[in-house]
């Protein structure tokens, strides 16, 4: 049982590594105009570490235009990231909108938006 402990536990830390890594790469390596800003939400490496798959939330830019942006820089930001982590195989990457950050602000509006009569 401790290997499949193991086994998360380094999928954790290999989630974060590649999420700073990746966040660093967009901020300061990337001039494509289209991107504009963003953040990187979440990193989800498959258990092979063959593949990760990085969710991305867009702030005042086209989302559709951000997507194409990071889809173009893909192979950039794998030879970059190989560069940082040192791994026998750098991992396929794909990004992912996150719509989290929106669902919630959504739903805060809706709650703050309900009237609820005061208790006498």
């Amino acid at each position: 049982m401790k290997t499949k402990h193991f086994a998360y536990e380094r999928c954790d830390r290999l989630n974060a590594l590649i999420k700073e890594e990746v966040s660093d790469i967009i901020l300061n390596h990337l001039n494509d105009p289209r991107i504009g800003f963003i953040t990187v939400t979440e990193v989800k490496v498959a258990h092979d570490l063959h593949h990760a798959t990085i969710f991305v939330s867009f702030y005042n830019s086209d989302k559709k235009e951000g997507m194409e942006g990071l889809t173009h820089a893909t192979g950039f930001i794998r030879t970059e990231l190989g560069k940082r982590i040192k791994m026998r195989y750098t991992p396929e990457i794909g990004f992912k909108l996150d719509s989290s950050i929106e669902t919630g602000a959504h739903v805060l509006s809706v709650i703050n938006s309900l009237e609820i009569p005061e208790e006498e």
